[in-house]
């Protein structure tokens, strides 16, 4: 009678956790190397999650889109107009939350020998940057600057890797991109800056996730919030254990990346008035420009509830 019993309370007991290991959310987060899983695990805020983190890598932030568009993916991370432009082609996202950058950490790099020495000398020049992002959008920006219009110089669409081999070649005379790159670009390759993103920007890159993650899975997606806040504000107070943590892990020199978070000053932002007529102001320029194909209302693009439960919890 008593071993019977014991089966019994033991079969419960197995239920009972198997059912509980059901009910455990899991978020499938995109990420790149070097980002937010490096960041969580280095500031020690990856342990004891109510829930499960199933991560993917990918190698840059469109795809990332495309996951979360496809229902692949719950959350992601990227740059505002990347997100813009996947929004306006009708994918189900919201902007949750993210990050803020010093804007002068977006520029345009020259060879340390080209004839190119301030931005009226842009004009009529071969200029690469990412298509629909924030090198399209800074060139652009940039020639409105001069007085000059966006067609007066011949845009390029590259990546990063493809711009970079190509302004060392010589067959472009300018290149629009963000850190790390520009720290490697004028440290390593001898590049000089021309041109920057000061008032031009808002270098913001947001934390997308999915509507149904949002309407399903959102004291999960509230708490990786939160934790990336705060991870995000232990690095700025650790920059070079964090440059060198994630210099391991990517393999990119140390002092380029110590460089690069020492001028980003990354901070978390909260999505409000402020930051949404920010948004809708680039975006509309984003929209003139031609790398938006419609005006966008950002108000609908943008979820406040997130960030506004993490600041009342930090």
């Amino acid at each position: 009678m008593i071993g019977g019993a014991l089966s019994a309370a033991l079969v419960s007991f197995v239920l009972i956790a198997s059912a509980a290991a059901a009910d455990v959310v899991t978020l499938r987060v995109g990420d790149q190397k070097g980002g937010n899983r490096s960041l969580l695990e280095i500031a020690g805020l990856a342990n004891d999650l109510p829930y499960k983190i199933e991560w993917s890598e990918f190698p840059a932030a469109a795809p990332i889109l495309e996951a979360l568009n496809a229902g692949a993916l719950d959350v992601g991370y990227t740059g505002d107009l990347a997100f813009l432009t996947v929004y306006a082609a009708g994918a189900p996202i919201k902007a949750i939350g993210g990050t803020r950058s010093d804007a002068r950490t977006q520029a345009i790099l020259v060879r340390k020998d080209s004839p190119i020495k301030s931005i009226a000398d842009l004009k009529g020049k071969r200029l690469a940057g990412t298509r629909g992002g924030w090198g399209q959008f800074l060139i652009d920006a940039t020639l409105e600057k001069a007085g000059d219009r966006i067609d007066d110089a011949t845009f390029a669409p590259l990546g990063p890797v493809d711009a970079k081999i190509a302004l060392l070649a010589g067959s472009i005379d300018g290149w629009a991109i963000w850190e790390p790159y520009v720290s490697y670009a004028t440290l390593k390759d001898n590049a000089r800056i021309v041109a920057d993103g000061e008032g031009l920007t808002p270098t913001i890159t947001f934390f997308v996730a999915s509507d149904q993650a949002i309407a399903t899975k959102r004291a999960a997606v509230q708490d990786l919030v939160r934790r990336l806040n705060k991870a995000r504000l232990w690095s700025l107070d650790h920059l070079g254990e964090y440059a060198k943590a994630t210099a391991a892990l990517t393999q990119l020199p140390e002092d380029v990346l110590l460089s690069a978070y020492t001028a980003q000053r990354t901070s978390p932002i909260v999505i409000d008035t402020n930051l949404v007529t920010e948004i809708q102001q680039a975006s509309d320029r984003a929209t003139r420009y031609g790398i938006l194909p419609t005006t966008l209302d950002v108000e609908t693009a943008v979820d406040r509830r997130f960030t506004a439960a993490s600041a009342g919890s930090n």
